[in-house]
């Protein structure tokens, strides 16, 4: 009798991605890459000169669909400045009626800073999403991160109106919670128009800075270099500062997030803004 030889594949991922950064004489060196499919990381880059280095994720798979695990393990040694980003725009996919989960610590060391901005997450109609972001600062250390958010693929006219998103950020130092933010959106018609929901908007988004003491006079310029159509915001922080954003446009909120980056690079971290690589692609 004929053997079948027929491969049974997974319905699902369960990647992983797990780096860590030191500090070797002046230069930060990504010292540990270890990934599971479909996560993996580029080259390190060095546009900005060897203090920062520069990471590229990729996720192979094209996509998240329901049942997939991610998770990754950022892990920043003292006196390292990294810049982690995303090599596309990430899809989650209509749910088969399970949970696609990603999950995602960082461990920033002291005297250490780590810019998070991955490219923006389409949330497709009847996805079943959730992201958990939890961050450990050591004294001295700092975070910056955005998250940009488009729910249904609006540029078809698709709207999100069935399906679940969750994401929870929390970020600490010391033991002590500098920010903690939990949102969810049950999709549904009245949601999507809800003034406390999506309003109309597909797009909505966040931008946090926190390890250090923000001025007023920071606030305000953040606020001032606004000049789009949506909607945004700014809020001091007890250490840091938060803006948010619900709109149209992932064009108007990049642009704006992007020169809010360039005022707390140049008040914080004493240097300019460099666009990696990947976005100008």
């Amino acid at each position: 009798m004929k053997q079948n030889l027929t491969k049974v594949l997974p319905s699902s991922w369960h990647g992983k991605l797990s780096l860590v950064y030191a500090n070797h004489q002046g230069t930060t060196t990504l010292i540990h890459n270890q990934n599971q499919a479909p996560l993996k990381v580029q080259r390190p880059f060095y546009p900005e000169g060897e203090q920062v280095c520069h990471s590229v994720i990729l996720h192979t798979a094209g996509g998240v669909v329901g049942g997939d695990r991610l998770s990754c393990n950022f892990h920043l040694q003292p006196n390292t400045q990294a810049l982690i980003t995303t090599a596309a725009a990430s899809k989650i996919y209509r749910s088969n009626g399970t949970q696609a989960r990603q999950s995602i610590e960082i461990h920033v060391d002291a005297d250490a800073c780590l810019e998070w901005l991955p490219q923006e997450t389409i949330v497709f109609n009847g996805a079943i999403y959730r992201q958990d972001l939890r961050v450990e600062l050591a004294t001295g250390a700092s975070w910056l991160g955005w998250e940009i958010t488009r729910f249904g693929r609006s540029a078809r006219g698709e709207k999100f109106l069935q399906g679940e998103w969750r994401s929870h950020t929390e970020v600490w130092q010391q033991g002590v919670p500098l920010w903690i933010d939990r949102q969810w959106l049950p999709a549904s018609e009245a949601v999507f128009h809800s003034p406390h929901g999506l309003y109309g908007k597909p797009i909505v988004a966040s931008l946090a800075w926190v390890g250090q003491p923000v001025s007023p006079e920071i606030v305000e310029k953040a606020l001032l270099l606004w000049c789009g159509k949506g909607e945004a915001g700014v809020t001091l922080l007890g250490k840091g500062l938060l803006c948010r954003y619900r709109g149209c446009a992932t064009s108007e909120v990049r642009n704006w997030f992007t020169n809010v980056w360039q005022l707390l690079r140049v008040s914080f971290l004493n240097r300019k803004y460099c666009l990696p690589r990947v976005w100008q692609m």
